[in-house]
């Protein structure tokens, strides 16, 4: 039974250090690496994805961010080649090993399948600390398209969700 209380209180020892540095710091930079599935509101339709993201912390808690997203579909009408660049500014909330952040995302789609636009919209997620510098992450986003394409006719209402998963580097 000492042995159970000792070896308890060792492992304590090792992870309250480790969630206490899992924290984001002013003069942070983050790389995240992932994937996404999109839908339309509907969830009738989508694709699969590949993404990431560069980040600079304004302060502990304020991100700025650049993201670079590529897709690629082959169907029965062919292969096309999609992607979309953006900015992104998210607000994390500090729950140690655990990171909810909000924001707000804009940025410009362009490709094959794809009406070339700009974008802008809501985001929410969450990053959880697996170390001091490596964690997991999940992100949701609403866009709202700014130019009405053949299959939208009003963007406020048909948008799009996005959802990310993947892992995130901080130094």
């Amino acid at each position: 039974m000492l042995r159970k209380i000792v070896l308890i209180g060792a492992l304590a020892l090792f992870l309250v250090p480790a969630a206490a540095q899992a924290q984001f710091e002013e003069g942070d930079w983050e790389l995240t690496l992932g994937g996404q599935g999109a839908s339309d509101e509907d969830v009738e339709a989508g694709g699969f994805s590949i993404n990431g993201n560069l980040g600079y912390f304004l302060t502990d808690a304020l991100e700025v961010g650049v993201r670079q997203n590529w897709s690629y579909d082959d169907d029965n009408n062919g292969t096309d080649v999609n992607g979309s660049t953006a900015g992104a500014l998210d607000f994390h909330f500090d729950l140690d090993r655990w990171q909810p952040f909000v924001g707000a995302v804009l940025g410009y789609a362009y490709g094959d399948s794809t009406t070339d636009t700009w974008f802008a919209g809501p985001e929410g997620g969450v990053k959880y600390f697996v170390n001091s510098t490596t964690f997991l992450y999940g992100l949701v986003q609403y866009q709202f398209f700014f130019d009405d394409s053949d299959e939208i006719e009003d963007n406020f209402d048909e948008g799009s969700f996005v959802y990310q998963v993947g892992i995130g580097f901080r130094w």
